[in-house]
């Protein structure tokens, strides 16, 4: 603006100027062609510098405003009116309508509307601009704010991708069903237990009070459970902790014979009841009532072989020390029980060797030891 203002006043000095006088003709005084030629030219020059001044601000708002979208990608560019171009259209149209001054403002115009062209390229990479925006439509100034009827149609795709987002909230659901495996305890122990499984607890529970000596703590609740059912178990461990206490009446009245016939264990310990009472055929009676099998019934065999050896049936003893023997012929001792067994009937060699090969092995007692040395000693000379 300051060329313009310095160009209008250079041309008002000169048509102010005074001009020499000339010499009279005796015509009437007449403007020189020269002025009337100089205002046109004026005027167009003040139209070109008005459209250069013009194109440099409208360039100038142009970088600002793209510098402050480059500057924030993220926000949606507003779409606003297109701008009335009347602010610099103003100059040209208060012209005179002069052929020259009306071709001299098109240039800067055409570069305007090429300079435009890239815009839309760097203003809507960041996001997706709707296609229904204009393609040459100028950008607002910096302190413009968008208009609400022109928002762009991305707000759409913004709620859908908020909704999307917003999805991965839900698992707090599959996480509150590890709480199903809670229910799985209560269920476990509303199993109800079996006759066999109470039977066993009962027994661990009587052999820890009668390890405390509350032996009728323990009969009582012996009692209770044998009204249920007949707990072999614990009517047997409760039937060998009086034994051990030398209370074989006692044991006895645990141990009737309706309820103890069927189970081997009971029967041995009635037998060693009966036996300690001095009843020695009754306690034969009950072991040889029903011979159980070798395996898993050692006990049992070795007491029926010994009460028959007492009671004089020196061959069926003899019999039963063989059949232990064939399980296992390390056991010193059950060498010295045959050979007892075979010399009651006779057979001195037999019981020569049984006594030799009780000796050769180990774990004989100091007493038993002494006994089969006596008795090779009386074979040997006899």
């Amino acid at each position: 603006m300051s060329l313009l203002n310095d160009a209008l006043r250079a041309a008002e000095q000169r048509q102010q100027k005074p001009e020499a006088p000339a010499a009279y003709t005796g015509q009437g005084y007449a403007v020189p062609a020269r002025k009337s030629r100089l205002v046109p030219v004026l005027l167009g020059l003040v139209v070109v510098l008005a459209s250069v001044a013009g194109y440099a601000l409208l360039a100038g708002n142009q970088g600002v405003a793209e510098t402050a979208q480059a500057e924030t990608p993220d926000s949606t560019p507003p779409v606003a009116e297109q701008p009335e171009n009347n602010s610099t259209e103003s100059p040209v149209n208060q012209a005179p309508q002069d052929p020259g001054a009306e071709i001299a403002p098109e240039k800067p115009v055409t570069k305007t509307l090429q300079a435009k062209d890239p815009e839309p390229v760097t203003v809507k990479a960041p996001e997706e601009a709707p296609e229904t925006a204009p393609r040459n439509a100028p950008e607002p100034a910096p302190g413009s704010e968008p208009k609400t009827g022109q928002e762009p149609a991305p707000a759409p795709e913004k709620q859908v991708a908020q909704s999307t987002r917003s999805e991965p909230e839900n698992p707090p659901v599959s996480q509150e069903q590890p709480s199903e495996p809670e229910t799985e305890p209560a269920q476990v122990k509303q199993v109800r237990e079996t006759p066999e499984s109470i039977d066993r607890r009962v027994s661990r529970e009587l052999a820890s009070l009668l390890r405390q000596g509350r032996f009728r703590e323990a009969g009582e609740q012996l009692r209770a459970l044998l009204a249920e059912q007949q707990a072999p178990v614990s009517r047997a461990t409760l039937a060998r902790a009086l034994l051990v206490e030398d209370q074989p009446e006692i044991a006895l009245a645990w141990l009737p014979v309706p309820q103890v016939m069927a189970v081997p264990e009971l029967r041995l310990l009635r037998a060693r009841a009966l036996l300690a009472t001095g009843e020695l055929d009754g306690a034969v009676n009950v072991l040889r009532s029903q011979v159980p099998p070798l395996e898993g019934n050692i006990e049992y065999r070795v007491t029926l072989a010994t009460l028959l050896q007492q009671a004089g049936e020196s061959g069926a003893a003899a019999e039963q020390w063989t059949a232990l023997l064939t399980t296992d012929d390390s056991r010193a001792a059950w060498w010295v029980g045959l050979g007892v067994a075979l010399e009651s009937q006779g057979k001195s060699a037999s019981a020569k060797r049984a006594y030799t090969q009780a000796a050769a092995l180990p774990g004989l007692s100091k007493s038993l030891a002494e006994y089969v040395r006596e008795r090779l000693k009386q074979l040997q000379a006899g």
